[in-house]
Formats: structure tokens, C-alpha cells, sequence
């Protein structure tokens, strides 16, 4: 057995990135969610693989809710207001209301569960909700990682809708774990006063928080670019990774400041990124990058820690409990609490609700908020901890792998996505352009096959084309086929 100390971290945790990293390149083959596969080397690297012993549930901890807190912040910064305005009241309701009845519902049935003679788990029903509770949300890693990783669009605004939901939701379970656990430690009954009352605390602090201190930070950055007589005196490669760090530092500002108001950090956080992402920041491609590449870090080392954390042969125990409480939550509760949710919205079509339904997963989150029943010693939290993992694994197996099946079945599919990002082109906020795509038909090149044959956009150039794999800089010359790809800039 190895135990990880001072001496051995480094070189244990380099072999495990650049280990996730090169098996997680089978995952394309394979199917399986990137995120899975670095769950499972992780768990082959622990007790029951090779032997690297980890259970520092305190330092799990700590390290999952920094990885949250980047991979919260980057998905509030990717997401656009002006696509998730359609759909704000109905994802806010999800994230909210629908993370409450799933972990009513799904509490309830593992309560009846445990009365049950043939089982071997017996909770009270306090329990039995504070299990459903720690996987009531969606996982926003998984949810980013997986629509991220495939290109196709889906129909009727719901990647918005998803994004929104997964991004949101974390801080609805983490307030009703926490609430639990103190109910449970302190032996107090709940009450919905209270309840309300914690409700109304952490997310007006969390959402009062996040919105001022994402401002705070883009007025920050763009005093930076001032400080010294300006940008022109400074490298842009200086001037980006400063500004970079500015903004990481800002994150875990606005999650310790946040909590320590008695409000929900991780909303904050994810606020925080909205209003970020939404306005006009120095740099915003690089940063972006930056963001990116330290997200993926982020993912790549909870998931890893948190294989290392469990042990497979104490999930051996609860498995067949853990298979009954996960199908019931992939075929009923998170169906039931969506539908539910979702009633007042009847633009909101059944195919959309059913697909909505099937995107339940659960991930790191669920698993880093099972660890908190475990450090604040409540009774069955190994028991907790364990069906928590089984069920993550499950969902990720199950609906993970089938998301964009479904999405085809029900026929959510749009494949006439934008492409511009397939160029890799764009400019500062500060410069007044914007950039457009345009994908030629036989109608567009039916009174000639040159750019000056061609419509465009007022006041637009063609700035390079797309064919294929091939990317060509045009001339007046130059041969335009159906389905080429051109990238126009546009003065505002």
C-alpha cells in the first residue's frame, strides 16, 4: 500500500494527469464520458488497483470545492445572457424547485427502502433525504464536458436551458445538504419557515454577491489595462496572463467573501462568471483560453482525487441498493420533478421535457457534497458517501453515454450550427466589428463563383474560407464552391 505524502505527491500526481490524459483519449472510441474515464483511473490507481491509499475526506473537500469554484466560474463566463433570456425563468425554476423534488422524491423512496426486510440500508427519513439531497443537481462538469466535447446543436434553446440548470443548481443541493446534516446533528425538526429562511439568506447574499463582484472584477481588469499609461506600453502576452490571474484571484474572493456573509458561495461564484463573461473585458479570447485549459485541470484532478477516495470493494455492500436508488432517480424522480417543474411552461414541448429529463447526470458534485454527512461525523455517511459514488457511476454510464443518441431520437438535433469558432478568429471587445459566418449554396453562386459575384452583408469583408478541412485566404480570383464556410468581418 502507498500512502500519499510531501515526498511522493508530485510524482504520483503527474503520472496520474498525464495517465487521465492519455487514457482518456479512448474515451472518444469508446463512447464513455472523458470524465468517467478519469474517475475509473483514478479508482484504479487507489486501495483496490495499485494501492495508493488516500481518505482524507477534509482534503477532498478543500480540494473539490476549488475545482467547483473554477468549473462554476467558467461555465457562468460561457454562458450568454443573450441565449439563456429565453429560457432564464424556466432554468431557474429547474434549478431551484426541481432540485427540491428531486430530493423529496427521491428521499421518500429510499426511506420506503429502508424499511424494507430484504435491504441493508436502514435510514430515518431525515436521512434518507439528506442522501437524496447530496444528488438532487445535475453535475455541471459532466454537463459542460459532455455538450462541449460534440459539436451538434440541439433544438429549441436547450443547450442554454441545460447549461443554466447545471450551473445553477449546485447551490440549491449544497444548502440542502448543509441543512440537513444540521438537522440531523443537532437533532432539530425541520421546519419550512426555516427552510425558506436559509433559502432567502443564501441566495439573495450568493446572488447580490456574484452580480457586484463580477462587476468589480471587469471594472478591475480594465483599470489594469490603464495603470502605466495604458495597453501599448505593455507586452498583450503580459497583459493577459496578469489580467488572468486578477480574475482567478476574484473567484475565491467572491466564494470566502460570500460565505462568510452567510450566503451561498458557489452561486456566487457562477454569477459572478455571468456577469463576467457578459461584458466587455481586455484580452477576452486568451483569458478565455486560460479559463479553458484551467477548467479542464480543475475536472481532470477532482475526478482523479476522487477515485482515489473510494474504495470499490465497500461499494460491493450497497450495490444492489445503489442500482434501485439510481434507476429510480434516471427513470422517476429527475422525470417527475421535471415535468412537474416545468407545467407552467407550455411552449416547453414533451420531446424537450423527456430530453431535459434524460440529462440528469450527476458527477463531481454530487460525490464532493456526500463528503460533507462523512466530516461532520453523521451516522451512515460511509453508507452515504458509497451509494453516492455507485449512483454517479451509474448515471454517467447510462445517460452519459446517450446523450446525443437521445437528442437524435427525439429528433433535437440542428446541425446548422454557427461555425465561427472553427476559425479561431476574434477581436477585442474594444474594437467596434463583429464577426459572422456565411455558408454558400448553389442560389448564393447562381450569378457567379467569385467573391464580387456574390452578396454580402453591408459593410462586410471576407476575411478567409472555409472548404472542408482547408482554410484559404481569398482574392478576386479565387473559385467559390457550394457548402464553403466564409468568415466576414463586419464594422458596427
Amino acid at each position: 500500500m502507498t500512502t500519499i505524502s510531501s515526498e511522493n505527491i508530485l510524482l504520483l500526481g503527474s503520472l496520474f494527469l498525464i495517465a487521465g490524459v492519455l487514457i482518456g483519449k479512448t474515451s472518444y472510441r469508446t463512447g464513455l464520458p472523458l470524465l468517467l474515464v478519469f474517475l475509473l483511473v483514478g479508482m484504479g490507481f487507489g486501495t483496490d488497483g495499485l494501492g495508493i491509499h488516500f481518505n482524507n475526506m477534509h482534503d477532498a473537500q478543500f480540494i473539490g470545492m476549488i475545482a467547483l469554484c473554477v468549473i462554476l466560474f467558467s461555465g457562468g463566463m460561457s454562458t450568454k445572457l443573450s441565449a439563456i433570456r429565453p429560457v432564464a425563468v424556466p432554468g431557474l425554476v429547474l434549478s431551484t424547485v426541481g432540485v427540491l423534488l428531486t430530493a423529496l422524491i427521491t428521499g421518500l423512496f429510499i426511506f420506503w427502502l429502508s424499511g424494507m426486510p430484504w435491504t441493508n440500508i436502514h435510514f430515518a427519513l431525515v436521512p434518507s433525504l439528506l442522501l437524496a439531497a447530496t444528488m438532487s443537481s445535475t453535475d455541471s462538469a459532466s454537463v459542460f464536458g459532455i455538450l462541449g466535447s460534440h459539436k451538434v446543436g440541439l433544438r429549441n434553446n436547450i443547450r442554454p436551458l441545460l447549461e443554466l440548470e447545471s450551473g445553477s443548481n449546485d447551490p440549491m443541493a449544497y444548502m440542502l445538504t448543509l441543512i440537513l446534516i444540521e438537522a440531523i446533528m443537532m437533532k432539530s425538526h425541520l421546519s419550512a419557515g426555516v427552510l425558506l429562511g436559509q433559502l432567502a439568506l443564501q441566495f439573495g447574499v450568493g446572488g447580490a454577491m456574484g452580480a457586484g463582484m463580477g462587476w468589480a472584477t471587469g471594472r478591475l481588469a480594465r483599470f489594469y489595462r490603464r495603470i502605466g499609461g495604458g495597453a501599448s506600453r505593455e507586452d498583450a502576452g503580459q497583459a493577459t496572463a496578469m489580467i488572468s490571474i486578477i480574475i482567478l484571484g476574484s473567484v475565491f474572493l467572491t466564494y470566502t467573501a460570500t460565505t462568510s456573509l452567510g450566503g451561498n458561495g458557489y452561486l456566487a461564484v457562477y454569477i459572478s462568471g455571468m456577469m463576467l463573461g457578459n461584458s466587455s473585458l481586455p484580452h477576452r479570447r486568451s483569458i478565455s483560453k486560460f479559463m479553458d485549459g484551467l477548467t479542464w485541470l480543475a475536472q481532470i484532478v477532482v475526478f482523479l482525487m476522487l477515485g482515489l477516495l473510494v474504495n470499490p470493494h465497500e461499494m460491493l455492500s450497497v450495490a444492489a441498493v445503489s442500482f434501485l436508488i439510481g434507476i429510480f432517480m434516471i427513470l422517476v424522480g429527475r422525470p417527475v420533478s421535471v415535468f412537474l417543474s416545468l407545467l407552467p411552461f407550455r411552449k416547453i414541448n414533451f420531446r424537450t421535457r423527456t430530453f431535459i429529463s434524460w440529462v440528469g447526470l450527476r458527477g463531481a458534485a454530487p460525490i464532493i457534497f456526500a463528503t460533507y454527512p462523512v466530516v461532520a461525523d453523521v451516522p451512515g455517511a460511509s453508507q452515504i458517501f458509497n451509494i453516492v459514488f455507485f449512483v454517479t457511476l451509474l448515471s454517467l454510464v447510462i445517460q452519459g453515454t446517450s446523450v446525443i443518441s437521445a437528442a437524435r431520437k427525439l429528433h433535437l438535433v440542428d446541425d446548422s450550427g454557427n461555425t465561427k469558432e472553427e476559425f479561431g478568429v476574434e477581436f477585442d471587445d474594444e474594437i467596434p466589428t463583429s464577426l459572422h459566418t456565411m455558408v454558400l449554396t448553389d442560389r448564393d453562386l447562381e450569378n457567379g463563383d467569385t467573391l464580387r459575384d456574390i452578396t454580402l452583408p453591408h459593410k462586410g469583408l471576407v476575411m478567409m474560407i472555409r472548404r472542408g478541412d482547408r482554410y484559404i485566404v481569398p482574392d478576386g480570383k479565387r473559385r467559390l464552391q457550394p457548402d464553403d464556410t466564409l468568415l466576414i468581418i463586419k464594422e458596427e
